[in-house]
């Protein structure tokens, strides 16, 4: 049963049939975004993600030797995405701007050969094949949160080893203060590539400390198999603390600089996106809050909200990198 409020307009809902608050709030939330127009796009890309999600899955890739390992203090002991969730919910733009473009439309990648060039201000610069990259180091399993800047979150298993093993083996000059990381943009296997949404090819970069540190990640495979296209195969960047954006994909180049290197987000909307992009929940996107987050496969659009934490929740390990620096400034 209705009864309208003459106070406020809106029809209400008897005692006995009121909504429970988590929900109700949550639903308060899509209205909101309803109001702005914003939850057009965002329901549409939930129920194409939904919609592939729901098909089999298409046999396992192929596994990795991995051991399972972790830095200490940073692996995540929380409940794992589905693997279908984290399939088919990915920010790729090569492959369609929509989230569940890329898993429909990333078969097309060629992943072999594929080679990384290694350039700049190093001693040994050169290119590796991804099978020589694999020999580097014993790949582990790491269980780290993906934070979304859109306000969702991850908790993936990824196998890989630090970038820091790499970057030890090619020897940065002392005049190297950052790394600046760039993808594959080939118009013949990545359909939106050159369309004026990005300057292309994509391109991120970290500081020199952040690089080194421990948790960064050179990626493999998640789950303990390749990793699929859609999720940036063959080999991508994870640094768990920042958001996703910042962990790039499909990695043809890392180039040692000794400036501060543009990165795509930055270079498209340089107000939105600065080029530290650390998790933060007390510095907002300028369209909507970073304070709280919603997991991934957890009741879709209507799941209830978590808190944002500080560094995605690595604050232990990486916030001594920021010492005495305004995070809101360097956003």
């Amino acid at each position: 049963m209705l009864i309208r409020n003459h106070d406020d307009g809106f029809l209400h809902p008897a005692g006995s049939e009121i909504t429970p608050r988590a929900v109700h709030d949550n639903r308060r939330d899509l209205l909101k975004l309803m109001a702005t127009g914003a939850a057009g796009a965002a329901l549409a890309a939930w129920a194409g993600r939904e919609a592939l999600a729901q098909t089999p899955r298409p046999g396992k890739l192929a596994a990795l030797p991995y051991v399972p390992g972790k830095v200490a203090g940073a692996t995540t002991i929380e409940k794992l995405t589905d693997y279908k969730d984290a399939s088919t919910y990915n920010n790729f733009y090569e492959f369609g701007v929509d989230k569940s473009d890329p898993a429909r439309n990333a078969h097309t990648l060629k992943t072999s050969p594929w080679t990384v060039e290694v350039e700049g201000l190093v001693n040994k610069p050169g290119k590796f094949a991804i099978e020589d990259l694999l020999k580097l180091s014993p790949q582990e399993e790491r269980i780290y949160r993906l934070r979304c800047v859109e306000g969702w979150s991850m908790v993936i298993p990824w196998v890989g080893y630090s970038l820091a093993e790499l970057i030890k083996r090619v020897e940065p000059q002392g005049s190297a203060k950052y790394v600046e990381f760039v993808t594959l943009a080939d118009k013949q296997t990545m359909p939106y590539v050159g369309r004026p949404v990005l300057d292309w090819p994509y391109t991120e970069g970290l500081r020199m400390d952040e690089a080194m540190h421990p948790l960064t990640l050179l990626a493999f495979g998640m789950y303990g198999e390749v990793l699929p296209n859609q999720n940036g195969a063959p080999v991508r960047l994870v640094v768990p603390w920042k958001y996703g954006f910042k962990s790039a994909k499909s990695l043809v180049k890392i180039r040692f600089v000794e400036k501060e290197p543009g990165t795509a987000w930055n270079k498209a909307a340089k107000q939105e996106y600065g080029f530290y992009s650390n998790v933060n929940p007390e510095v907002d996107h300028p369209r909507w809050s970073q304070a709280t987050e919603r997991r991934i496969g957890e009741d879709g659009l209507f799941a209830k909200k978590r808190k944002t934490l500080m560094f995605n929740g690595y604050e232990a390990q990486v916030g001594q990198l920021y010492a005495g620096m305004d995070l809101k400034k360097f956003y």
